[in-house]
């Protein structure tokens, strides 16, 4: 058996089951103060969708989709799954790989916009781990793939499926839903720039009548971005829109902020406002995705 590269999808992680709220939210939280009422309240949130977030389960189909795209021709990679948040954790997943006999690999977070803010625990942990590894293990972060074409297609093509309930695409309003970050965090961050170069990417190729909106935004008193998208699927009613497509953009695959706060709360927002709600299917193990990250691994990344 020949040499393998690895390849590494990093994700947040979620909870496996209602008793692992708990312990996943204190490792999202670091130090920050958990309250009984809090993880109730996220437990029934977890409850709603089947009482346990699928992200592992269909981050490690990912895996193995990218696995069989780039191992056509031989079999020659392997693809692991490492966790932020729970398990498997990152640092669990590298010495894995490592004694799996991987030298060399490349590694995705699994987001569309990487940034210090947005996405720099997942390096920390990434070059703190091969630090402590000496050498042993050599990998390549592949980013900036939210301005790829192939990228761009991808959510256009997900978005027209949903216009399709609509007699004109002019009667929707497309709204780009991505995680919502403190601004006070963000002075020098390419977070944002990175969203509206993704959108800027779409519009070159459609028209759409759209907002970019914000979602999951913290309890603190922080001034996170804005505006909601909450707020803005109830402009879109007042303004005369018949519906909306809520498109998960900062999202890649489902987990609770797509299937609680999309699928129950601003459907129940459109719905409340007499609109027709649709959403965008997220990536998941759509192909030309997969094709998109296996591209990616190939050529090394070439989109920087």
């Amino acid at each position: 058996m020949g040499k393998k590269t690895g390849v590494l999808l990093m994700a947040f992680g979620g909870a496996d089951s209602l008793d692992t709220v708990e312990p996943f939210m204190r490792n999202v939280l670091k130090k920050r103060p958990v309250t009984a009422e809090f993880i109730e309240k996220t437990k029934e949130r977890y409850r709603v969708i089947g009482g346990k977030s699928p992200l592992l389960d269909i981050t490690l189909a990912q895996a193995k989709g990218v696995e069989e795209i780039l191992n056509r021709e031989g079999d020659r990679y392997r693809v692991y799954v490492g966790m932020l948040n729970w398990k498997p954790f990152i640092k669990e997943t590298l010495h894995r790989m490592r004694d799996d006999g991987i030298t060399e690999a490349a590694a995705f977070i699994m987001s569309p916009f990487t940034s210090p803010v947005a996405t720099g625990a997942y390096e920390k942990v990434l070059y703190d781990t091969l630090d402590e590894m000496g050498g042993a293990l050599k990998v390549k972060l592949l980013i900036n793939w939210h301005i790829s074409p192939a990228f761009s297609e991808i959510i256009i093509g997900k978005i027209e499926k949903e216009l399709k309930a609509f007699k004109k695409k002019e009667d929707a309003l497309v709204i780009y839903s991505i995680h919502s970050l403190p601004r006070e965090a963000l002075e020098g961050d390419a977070y944002e720039m990175k969203i509206h170069q993704a959108v800027d990417e779409i519009k070159k190729r459609v028209n759409y009548d759209y907002r970019v909106a914000y979602q999951s935004q913290g309890t603190s008193a922080l001034n996170w971005l804005g505006p909601r998208t909450d707020e803005v699927i109830e402009e879109a009613g007042k303004k005369g829109k018949k519906g909306v497509v809520v498109v998960p953009l900062g999202f890649v695959a489902d987990h609770i902020e797509t299937l609680y706060d999309i699928d129950i709360l601003f459907k129940t927002t459109a719905e409340t406002q007499g609109l027709v709600f649709r959403r965008t299917e997220s990536l998941n193990t759509t192909l030309e995705f997969l094709e998109l990250l296996a591209d990616l691994v190939k050529t090394c990344g070439e989109i920087y």
